[in-house]
């Protein structure tokens, strides 16, 4: 299949290079890969924003069955790309194909997941709604009858994530949450995988043509500009914002928003570190196992994943432990990292952190080429943990931080002074968790998702899920971007007095 490297509009593949172009990347070679994609101008993205005004008034009026049919078809339509998608997305992202195939799944059941609920309450999303019976009765006054339910919020701006081309991008979460809920969507592709945009965007397109669905309710533009992504989230007809990224990027963003006349939610999931903490008896008996599931845990997707354990916590002494991640990551091989910029990124602070005083490099992987990340653990003490600001900021790819503690009062001078955190994980024998009540009491007021003796890369989606957290973590302390509460997002409540 031909990429156009256009951006989709209203059922329309629109885009030449009179604003400019760029080409996607192979990590894997190290060079721009051959496709084109054009740089979306002003006046297309505006027609974009129009559009999915004007479908919204169609959209919103959608049954919930309807909805949940296009959500069908939408993942229906995504595994029509075949093998196709999947070679393709390699090509830009140099990520697994098995984890492509599980992300890819991940995706279509995500939509899924929707499109059940959807039909498990169609009077009311979630089955929200409250009803108060009138009592005419009531003294002094009547009480009248109400009902608290929930409209949708209108269109809504997506920027897709770099290191989920799948799940956290084009027809990811934030869309199918947007879509379940009733609101038009403006995707504003990744340009690491904008040929895995154009794609998803096509099964989308699709999906609108089968159910008849409003032209204007899913476009995908496609631009490296910046000003583009500024532009999108200024417009008065976008009405909340869903952002997977960094938090440069996202204090941009909200520095932009901040101008607008009427305030909007931006839904903002940025980064965490994610602390392990291994409890004594734990790390006594279990040492060399936990240090095993922990580098693999890093390794994974080579520490590309916003739940990537990045802060270990580990007691001093721990028999075993040090030695068993010395000889993992001594043997690991390096890979790739999705974008230049990442890896430039990542070199920058490995090797600020290899030149600070009382920090040392426990261990390092193998470097197989200058354009890979090899993996990196670090190790300090408390006391320079605590006195070091910069080791409190997440460092994306494979490395991790082991700060060795003497006592549980140094566990909780750490957690004091953690920011939010997506997750957290303990790991303990039931009396290691029977003796760390008030570890436990503090921590979960750091995190949006506190483990218990499981590693914290993996996402379930479902009902129960929470993936946020305070912030940095999230923007958004009441929301998560997974699981079928995150539709909750894109509606507000009404209440009707009769």
């Amino acid at each position: 299949m031909t990429l156009t490297g256009q951006s989709l509009i209203a059922g329309q593949w629109l885009g030449n290079s009179d604003n400019g172009e760029f080409k996607a990347f192979s990590p894997a070679h190290n060079v721009p890969l051959e496709t084109n994609f054009f740089n979306i101008s002003v006046n297309e993205l505006e027609l974009s924003i129009n559009e999915a005004e004007n479908a919204f008034l169609a959209y919103r009026k959608t049954t919930f069955e309807q909805r949940a049919l296009f959500l069908d078809c939408i993942a229906e339509q995504i595994i029509v790309l075949g093998d196709e998608l999947l070679t393709l997305t390699q090509q830009e992202t140099n990520l697994p194909l098995a984890r492509l195939q599980g992300e890819r799944m991940r995706t279509v059941n995500q939509l899924k997941a929707f499109a059940q609920v959807l039909r498990e309450s169609p009077d009311s999303p979630m089955g929200l709604k409250v009803i108060d019976e009138a009592d005419n009765s009531r003294q002094p006054l009547p009480k009248p009858r109400t009902e608290l339910n929930y409209l949708p919020l209108g269109p809504v701006a997506v920027f897709g994530a770099s290191n989920f081309p799948y799940a956290f991008s084009t027809l990811g979460g934030d869309t199918a949450a947007a879509l379940a809920a009733g609101c038009p969507v403006i995707v504003k592709n990744h340009d690491a995988h904008p040929g895995t945009g154009e794609l998803m965007a096509r099964a989308a397109l699709a999906a609108i043509k089968i159910c008849a669905m409003p032209l204007g309710v899913f476009a995908m533009v496609q631009s490296k500009s910046y000003n583009i992504s500024h532009v999108l989230v200024a417009a008065p007809a976008i009405k909340a914002v869903g952002f997977t990224g960094s938090l440069s990027v996202a204090n941009a963003l909200k520095a932009t928003m901040v101008k607008r006349y009427e305030a909007i939610p931006f839904y903002a999931e940025l980064g965490s570190i994610n602390p392990q903490i291994i409890l004594p008896n734990k790390a006594r008996e279990q040492g060399a196992r936990i240090a095993q599931t922990l580098c693999q845990s890093m390794l994974m997707g080579n520490g590309q994943f916003c739940t990537s354990p990045g802060l270990w916590l580990v007691p001093t002494g721990c028999k075993g432990f040090e030695e068993e991640v010395a000889d993992w990551i001594g043997n690991s091989l390096s890979d790739t990292l999705l974008t230049p910029s990442i890896i430039k990124s990542f070199k920058y602070a490995t090797s600020q952190r290899s030149n600070m005083d009382q920090v040392s490099l426990l261990a390092k992987g193998k470097l197989e080429h200058d354009f890979h990340a090899n993996a990196h653990v670090f190790a300090c003490s408390v006391d320079t943990y605590l006195a070091t600001l910069a080791l409190h900021d997440e460092v994306f790819g494979p490395a991790a931080l082991i700060v060795r503690y003497e006592n549980e009062q140094q566990l909780l001078l750490i957690i004091d002074k953690l920011e939010g955190q997506l997750t957290a994980s303990l790991h303990g024998t039931q009396d290691d968790l029977d003796s760390a009540q008030c570890l436990t009491e503090m921590l979960q007021y750091k995190v949006g998702r506190l483990i218990t003796n499981q590693m914290p890369t993996g996402v379930e989606v479902c009902g129960s899920m929470n993936h946020g957290g305070p912030f940095p973590s999230s923007t958004n302390v009441r929301s998560t971007s997974v699981g079928t509460h995150a539709m909750l997002r894109f509606l507000r409540p009404i209440c009707y007095q009769s």
